[in-house]
């Protein structure tokens, strides 16, 4: 959830990435490192479309800092490939960058021996 300028809120699905389910591994990690990098501070929400759940899809910037890729350069969440067309290139090429970099730092859900992307999780 984010607050806007007036104090209303909005659902926010984060573009570009797809994060640990709430009963996987490394959820409450990830829940904890987005807390972290946006709680009660000013950020910018670039969207440009709702999901079918009319959820705000969106990067999330704390200034120049794009949390959505720090997420992913933590080890914390996978770039979401599926929805890649969907990202500018330049994004494209820094998400794949920052998770082959978590993946062979062994960062985050990197660490485990083999973690289970949330989509393969939610068809079970």
């Amino acid at each position: 959830m984010v607050l806007d300028g007036s104090n209303t809120q909005h659902k926010i699905r984060l573009s570009g990435i797809d994060c640990p389910e709430r009963k996987q591994a490394w959820s409450a990690r990830a829940k904890q490192a987005l807390s972290d990098y946006v709680f009660d501070r000013q950020v910018t929400v670039d969207w440009e479309k709702r999901d079918r759940y009319k959820r705000i899809v969106a990067k999330i910037l704390d200034g120049q800092q794009d949390v959505n890729l720090a997420l992913v350069r933590d080890g914390l969440c996978w770039w979401y490939q599926k929805y890649a067309s969907e990202q500018i290139a330049v994004d494209r090429v820094l998400y794949e960058d920052a998770e082959d970099g978590a993946r062979r730092e062994h960062r985050g859900l990197w660490s485990d021996q083999d973690p289970i992307p949330p989509w393969e999780w939610r068809r079970r």
